[in-house]
């Protein structure tokens, strides 16, 4: 790999390498030697980082479809549908200064969740259904940002809801809608138009972002709370 050019994204810890004409998107290893999912690892000037994959990662995928997404390194994140912990991670890379609530419903996928969170002691993984947030209202506190990626048919009201107890005001929502998981007969734009609707008076959302060609009918939502 030739001389590397770093180009800051709106993600704290986090950047576009580029290098030979390739671009790849990159976070800070907050646990310097540590994979958590096989990504490649490099030096540059003395700092490790970790590659990020757009074809595991919906969120690497908004940040490369150039959205204005902004998270900081001290914000909370409440995170739900963590699986088994590959985009966390680097959630986790970024806010150094924050802690991440992850919140996941499968204990198959908990138990891989809580391996990443051994080496990273502000991931907080909680075994719990997101759409019933009461569950969980004893451990979380308000938070900057919810992150939402869950393959159920109400994914904005679960957003909604999660969002109600959780999320201050002006907070971000980022909201990936898996349009075939709602209804798999009808155009995913039409299915991801209808979540979005339900949104309103809720949210300003600010873009609608498709994540072709790294994921197939899901389209991500960046909006913040005004009430």
């Amino acid at each position: 790999m030739g001389k590397i050019e770093l180009i800051g994204t709106g993600l704290d810890n986090s950047f576009i390498a580029i290098s030979d004409g390739s671009k790849r998107l990159i976070t800070k290893n907050l646990v310097p030697g540590i994979r958590v999912y096989d990504e490649k690892l490099i030096n540059i000037e003395n700092e490790e980082y970790r590659i990020w994959d757009p074809f595991r990662s919906k969120l690497a995928a908004l940040v490369l479809k150039d959205s204005s997404i902004s998270i900081q390194k001290n914000h909370n994140i409440l995170y739900l549908g963590a699986a088994n912990g590959t985009t966390v991670s680097h959630v986790s890379d970024i806010v150094t200064n924050g802690i991440v609530f992850a919140v996941e419903f499968s204990p198959r996928a908990m138990k891989d969740l809580i391996n990443v969170s051994t080496q990273r002691m502000k991931l907080v993984p909680i075994l719990a259904d997101a759409k019933n947030p009461k569950s969980y209202q004893n451990i979380i506190p308000e938070v900057d940002v919810i992150y939402q990626d869950v393959a159920q048919k109400d994914q904005a009201m679960i957003a909604i809801r999660n969002a109600r107890m959780y999320l201050k005001k002006d907070g971000i929502l980022v909201l990936m809608i898996k349009a075939r998981s709602i209804d798999s007969t009808r155009d995913p734009r039409d299915v991801t138009d209808l979540e979005v609707n339900k949104l309103e008076g809720k949210f300003k959302v600010y873009e609608l972002v498709n994540l072709e060609p790294y994921h197939s009918d899901h389209f991500a939502v960046v909006a913040q709370k005004i009430s």
